[in-house]
């Protein structure tokens, strides 16, 4: 019984830290930027289906796919910014999510005709299969190869995130870019190249957990439909525009859903809304505010 339970932690915490790569660039956009981009999973597809065609058709190692996703989907992104979304800046929070989620679907449509509808397979080489048999509290327990492996970049990229956004120069101008534009562009920060490059890190966040997420996940050209709502509970729970509310939120929210899936498989996702409420009612700001 207390195998079964550190086992569904375990994959809960899995589960969430891919959530967490995923939405961390979300945060970015709706907290730091002030833009409802609901086209963010989009960016996830993009990067999962590089990662499927490179593997299937070019025969790249897994390895060497991912930060060719991360690099596909922030040029995207990066584009998309300079010649569509820095002109909804300033607009309404309706006409950003009409605009982002008409993108979505584009996307949807795009990949529909490209891919086709079906499930994109995925194989992944054979040191990150299979299990590995490991020993807590006295308890022998065997974990997944893979989710040891996506713990193990999350940690790495999240710790890579809080010291390009808190002890670089690039950080102080997004903070600074942020927090006052026009105080920012009189101390000669360009604005909106810190802008454009911080939509493109966040897109390319996502387009890394897409390809990350292709084997927990899926991939069909509905994935930024599917788990938008996803995104959006790990932003708005932990916090828009932090790094540390979207992780504990993720983790939760990771947790939460892997046990109630576990358990009470007749309820499903609905664990997850109803922890979505509470921690709403509790924290209506989210778990973490960003600070000025």
């Amino acid at each position: 019984m207390v195998g079964n339970m550190i086992g569904v932690l375990f994959d809960g915490i899995a589960y969430g830290s891919l959530l967490f790569l995923i939405s961390v660039g979300l945060s970015v956009t709706m907290g730091m930027m002030n833009f409802i981009n609901l086209a963010h999973g989009a960016f996830a597809m993009v990067g999962g289906y590089v990662c499927v065609t490179l593997l299937s058709r070019l025969g790249l190692p897994f390895l060497a796919t991912l930060p060719l996703a991360f690099l596909a989907a922030a040029v995207i992104g990066l584009v998309l910014e300079r010649v569509l979304y820095r002109r909804l800046y300033k607009a309404s929070h309706l006409d950003q999510v009409l605009f982002s989620i008409g993108l979505t679907f584009m996307a949807v449509a795009g990949a529909t005709w490209l891919f086709g509808p079906t499930q994109q397979p995925v194989n992944l080489p054979d040191w990150l299969r299979g299990q590995v048999h490991a020993r807590f509290l006295g308890l022998g327990l065997d974990l997944g190869v893979y989710r040891l492996f996506l713990i193990g970049v999350v940690v790495l990229v999240t710790t890579a995130l809080v010291l390009l956004i808190e002890r670089t120069r690039f950080g102080a101008q997004i903070r600074a870019s942020v927090d006052n534009q026009t105080a920012a562009a009189g101390l000669g920060i360009n604005v909106s190249r810190v802008f454009s490059l911080t939509f493109a890190l966040g897109s390319g966040l996502a387009g890394l957990g897409g390809g990350l997420g292709i084997d927990v996940l899926g991939l069909d050209p509905s994935f930024p439909v599917k788990y938008m709502v996803y995104f959006l509970l790990v932003v708005a729970v932990g916090g828009a525009g932090s790094i540390k509310g979207p992780l504990i939120a993720a983790l939760i929210l990771g947790v939460f859903d892997v046990a109630g899936k576990y358990y009470v498989p007749e309820v499903g996702a609905f664990v997850i809304y109803t922890l979505m409420v509470v921690l709403l009612i509790l924290f209506p700001f989210g778990l973490v505010r960003r600070k000025a």
